[in-house]
């Protein structure tokens, strides 16, 4: 990546992944309170058009390369480095390995517990059922701790989500995930398990690996998670080994050409993005029929209720007839 590159990169873009979000924004501009320090009034600005930004409050300005430089003190080559190893769409290049990233350190690793993390993982329609096969990383880029959900790849590496973070650590690779079906036996165990094991799902990232844990009830069998289109050749090597192999890939056009791929170099492979084709992904249909469940249950109570309603006026009716045939009417 060069400068004229990166500063094809949205601003807007990299301050959400880092983590600001604007105070008020229109087709033009975009303000934000300072990210180079605490203040009241937003004072830092950015000219969408022009992708540049302008802080106020100090004076100072410049393209997404001068602030990426400003931002972690970095200098222009770092600043290169380190917005060549993230997945920004407005730049759509793979990565492959983030271990030149500059100045990090991993601080912490545990089960997910913060409140933010839970949102997120409910806002993508993922209950504690997924919370197994991550973990909730704390980690410092350049004096900068941050915090996301982790899912960890063959390598020891770690893809990064959190609302506003789109990231990884350490080395870049795919990750496979083990289901072996359940056996009643010592003696049938290892026939059943590698029966099992010939079974695969293929998914681009491991949002949507969550997604089909989510929605399956049970699963037998091995699930790899790509991490990024480009472990593809990776990937492929691996497949080899499997009979039935089911492709759950994105509904865009480079998770069709993965699919295509796929299918060319193994024939018997199934796509089965044709279930989810009015979504991007995975993910996104996971959300919709949730969203769905709950409206068709909010009918569903509400027509409950009204039918309740109406029986108990119709008691009530019943009621004050009897009495008036018995000449006892009841002051109103």
């Amino acid at each position: 990546m060069n400068c004229k590159q990166l500063n094809s990169i949205g601003l807007e873009e990299v301050l959400a992944f880092l983590g600001h979000l604007p105070a008020r924004h229109n087709e033009k501009e975009a303000w934000y309170l300072s990210p180079f320090g605490s203040e009241s009034q937003a004072s830092f600005k950015i000219d969408k058009p022009k992708n540049l930004w302008y802080l106020f409050s100090e004076g100072a300005g410049g393209t997404t390369t001068d602030f990426i430089q400003k931002y972690f003190n970095i200098s222009v080559k770092k600043a290169l480095e380190w917005a060549s190893h993230q997945n920004f769409s407005s730049f759509h290049q793979q990565i492959k390995t983030l271990k030149s990233h500059p100045n990090y350190r991993i601080d912490r690793i545990m089960d997910i517990m913060h409140p933010n993390l839970l949102s997120y993982l409910h806002e993508r329609g993922l209950s504690e059922k997924v919370y197994p096969f991550i973990k909730e990383l704390w980690f410092t880029i350049e004096n900068k701790q941050l915090y996301a959900v982790g899912f960890k790849n063959n390598s020891d590496g770690w893809e990064l989500r959190n609302s506003f973070y789109k990231g990884a650590l350490h080395k870049k690779d795919i990750t496979v995930l083990s289901f072996p079906k359940e056996t009643e036996s010592v003696n049938n165990n290892e026939t059943q398990k590698n029966a099992a094991n010939q079974k695969l799902a293929v998914f681009e990232g491991f949002i949507d690996a969550l997604s089909f844990i989510e929605m399956q009830k049970s699963f037998q069998g091995d699930m790899l998670v790509l991490n990024s289109t480009a472990m593809l050749k990776k990937a492929l090597a691996v497949l080899d080994s499997y009979s039935e192999i089911s492709l759950f890939l994105d509904n865009d056009p480079t998770g069709r050409e993965c699919t295509e791929q796929i299918l060319k170099t193994y024939p018997h492979a199934q796509d089965f993005s044709q279930f989810y084709l009015d979504c991007k992904d995975l993910n996104e249909y996971l959300i919709a029929k949730k969203k769905h469940h709950v409206h068709d249950t909010t009918n569903t109570l509400t027509t409950t209720v009204a039918e309740n309603g109406n029986s108990e006026k119709q008691n009530l009716y019943k009621e004050e007839t009897n009495r008036i045939k018995k000449g006892t009417r009841r002051r109103m």
